[in-house]
Order: C-alpha cells, then sequence, then structure tokens
C-alpha cells in the first residue's frame, strides 16, 4: 500500500506537475530510503513523529551524507506527505512541517598561497601576455595593485588619475601617492581608503611614466588610470584573461582570477595580523560576518603548519 501510494505520487509529479526525469529518479530513491524506515520500524505513514524524521536525518549525516542531499531528500518526504494529506486524507498533521533542511556548508573563498601570490607578482614584473611594453608596465601595476590591497575588480577599474568633481562626473577612485592610500567607491556607493604597499607604490608611478609617453596621437584618452591601447579605459575581461595567462606563465597550478587576490590579501593580512576588525574595513564589508569566513582559511593554514611541525601531528605507521 505504501508503495504503491509512492508510485501513485511520483506518477502524479511527472504527468500532472512536470517535473522533470532527473528530479522523478531522485525523488524514487528519496521516497525508497523513507519506506524502507518504515519497514524495519513497522510504521504506517500516518505513525512517523518528527523525532523519528530528525533521527533519520542524524543517520543520514553520520554516513557522511552531503547536505544537500539531505535538502533534497526532506524536500521528497514533505511534498510527499503534503499530498497524502490534502489529496488523500491520509494523514493529518505532516511530521516534516517543522523540520528544517541542514544549513549547506558555504565553500572557502579560494586564496593562493604567500609563495603562490609573491611568484604571480615577481611573474609579472618579468613578463607580459604580449612582449609589450605598455601592457607588461600595466598589468605588472594591476596585479601589485590587487594583491596590496584587496580591491575588488570593479573598484580598480573605476580608479582616475586624479580625484574628478563636476556636475556630470564623480571620480569613484584615485591613488594618493604621498599618504600611500588608494580611494574606491565599494558596494552600496561606499567610499573607503586603502593602504598601497611600496611594490604597488611603485608599479604604479613605473605605469604612470609608460602610459604619459605611449603614442595616442589623434585618440581621446579618458581619465581613467588604467587604460587601452585605444586610450578607453580598460574592460574587466581583458584584466581577466591577461590575469590567467600570467598565473599560467608563473607556473601556478589554479585558475587565478581577480577576486583570487582579494582573498589572498585578506587571508595573508589576517595570518599575519591578527586583526579581524582592520581586514573586515580594509575589504569595505558591512558585516564582520562576511569577513569571518577568511578565520576558516587563517585556520587551515594554522592546521597544515602544525601538521608539518608538530612531531605528534600525525601517527606514525608502527614498524
Amino acid at each position: 500500500m505504501k508503495s504503491l501510494l509512492a508510485q501513485e505520487y511520483l506518477r502524479e509529479l511527472h504527468v500532472v506537475r512536470q517535473v522533470s526525469q532527473h528530479t522523478i529518479a531522485a525523488y524514487t530513491k528519496d521516497l525508497d530510503y523513507l519506506l524502507a524506515r518504515l519497514d524495519e520500524q513497522r510504521l504506517e505513514l500516518a505513525d512517523v513523529t518528527s523525532d523519528q524524521v530528525r533521527s533519520w536525518v542524524v543517520k543520514l549525516h553520520s554516513q557522511g551524507q552531503a547536505s544537500r542531499s539531505i535538502a533534497r531528500m526532506l524536500s521528497a518526504w514533505r511534498g510527499f506527505y503534503l499530498w497524502l494529506a490534502n489529496q488523500k486524507g491520509l494523514v493529518n498533521k505532516s511530521p516534516l512541517s517543522d523540520i528544517k533542511a541542514p544549513k549547506r556548508k558555504k565553500p572557502l573563498p579560494k586564496a593562493l598561497s604567500v609563495e603562490q601570490a609573491i611568484n604571480l607578482v615577481e611573474s609579472a614584473n618579468k613578463e607580459s601576455v604580449q612582449a609589450d611594453d605598455f601592457l607588461r608596465a600595466r598589468d605588472r601595476a594591476i596585479v601589485e595593485l590587487l594583491y596590496s590591497s584587496g580591491l575588488r575588480l570593479s573598484e580598480l577599474l573605476g580608479i582616475d588619475l586624479n580625484p574628478i568633481e563636476t556636475k556630470e562626473y564623480s571620480s569613484a577612485g584615485w591613488i594618493d601617492f604621498e599618504a600611500g592610500e588608494v580611494m574606491v567607491l565599494g558596494k552600496g556607493k561606499k567610499r573607503r581608503t586603502v593602504p598601497v604597499g611600496e611594490a604597488a607604490l611603485h608599479a604604479l608611478k613605473d605605469w604612470l611614466a609608460v602610459r604619459a609617453s605611449h603614442a595616442l596621437t589623434g585618440k581621446e584618452v579618458v581619465q581613467a588610470l588604467f587604460i587601452n591601447k585605444q586610450g578607453k579605459r580598460a574592460s574587466a575581461r581583458t584584466i581577466q584573461q591577461h590575469l590567467a595567462a600570467l598565473a599560467v606563465k608563473a607556473g601556478l597550478p589554479t585558475h587565478v582570477h581577480p577576486h583570487m587576490l582579494r582573498h589572498s590579501f585578506a587571508s595573508h593580512v589576517l595570518q599575519s595580523s591578527g586583526d579581524l576588525r582592520a581586514v573586515q574595513e580594509m575589504l569595505g564589508h558591512a558585516s564582520i560576518t562576511s569577513t569571518q569566513i577568511y578565520t576558516a582559511l587563517d585556520f587551515q593554514h594554522l592546521a597544515q603548519a602544525y601538521d608539518l611541525a608538530h612531531p605528534r601531528a600525525k601517527n606514525k605507521k608502527s614498524e
């Protein structure tokens, strides 16, 4: 009887609600698991309680079932019980009405190691996507600034040569070389000031010299700090492609994108200083919660260092 009801429900999902065959296959397995638990404990569908559902969820967790799979399973059970109540009148209340799916773990941001980040910026000092002084100087300055100050790509591309404030236009960002700082306009139109390291300042000054001497005769040059050879503000896509190519030249074993340098900046500053609030301010996070994810990266780094350095970190194989 229970099995026939499950089949009828799945058939209705497929035929009436036009649910995909892939979802039907997944829900079939999910309902089979439910019916197997009922048979084990000699329960009818109407006998199941919330506590029993929780115990099954705990068991699934202990068996290493992924949170996403458990969430889907609960969704299948919940739909089935709602159908039993509303369409069949076989249950009075769903045992899943107050059961929440387990929260999915947020993936940790991908950051380069300190050694990889240094290899990348040093490679940018030597290499270019093309054998071209203009691109070499520009890309070097971009890589140095991204890693030095943890900027979002949109913030970096919004930087102008000088601050401009008119009725028609207002600069989103600019570099204060004397103070060693960059002013940017972040999310929510919030302006913030971030320190710029000495290596990045040198790279920026070299880029400005190349930018000023580059022949742009007859071309209208925008006020953007980072421009292309046509005198227009550099595009995000171009910077992404050049950075990925530089990472390959540096021999890095992973795809590198601009936001990875922001993650690397945050992780490395936190490893060195332990000052979460300072990292929050430099990243421009409205909430400390957004910044706290980097503490997991910091712990990951410490755990790896412990495993490598501590004589009792790992069990030695018995001889």
